[in-house]
């Protein structure tokens, strides 16, 4: 399967809060910056923080929707790995005393649509999830 990199901007409270989280904690290099916005590189993808110090503590509001019997956060975002390095990514988050929205587990058991998923937020606030498939090419669009 032959992907392109997506380019993905998001919000951050503090750049020097989002360079510990992003590229220390998830391991994500860093790329261009500057005093309001920082490039990571996000499993090949462009990820960009922008500073809006506004956000202030609260950080970003959501909307949730059920999925499988959880609340998802709308909106997220994340990448979908294989799954040893997803269950690395787990032992890692875990280790750093991470407080996951939706702790890992696997959801649709026995479906087509199979997977490994968990979220949780950055500091300032942005629902991430991180997911895996058995069979990335032949289950991520299974129906």
């Amino acid at each position: 399967m032959m992907l392109t990199p997506f380019h993905l901007a998001v919000q951050v409270r503090d750049l020097a809060e989002a360079r510990r989280f992003y590229g220390e904690l998830l391991g994500c290099p860093e790329g261009r910056s500057s005093d309001t916005w920082v490039d990571f590189n996000l499993y090949g993808h462009q990820f960009v923080c922008h500073l809006n110090p506004a956000l202030g503590e609260k950080g970003i509001d959501d909307h949730r929707n059920p999925v499988d019997g959880h609340g998802v956060p709308v909106p997220h975002f994340g990448v979908v790995l294989e799954m040893a390095d997803w269950e690395a990514l787990v032992d890692r988050l875990t280790a750093a005393g991470v407080r996951f929205e939706i702790e890992p587990y696997i959801r649709f058991r026995g479906e087509p649509g199979e997977q490994a998923t968990m979220f949780f937020r950055d500091p300032s606030g942005n629902a991430i999830e991180f997911k895996a498939f058995r069979d990335i090419a032949g289950q991520l669009f299974a129906t």
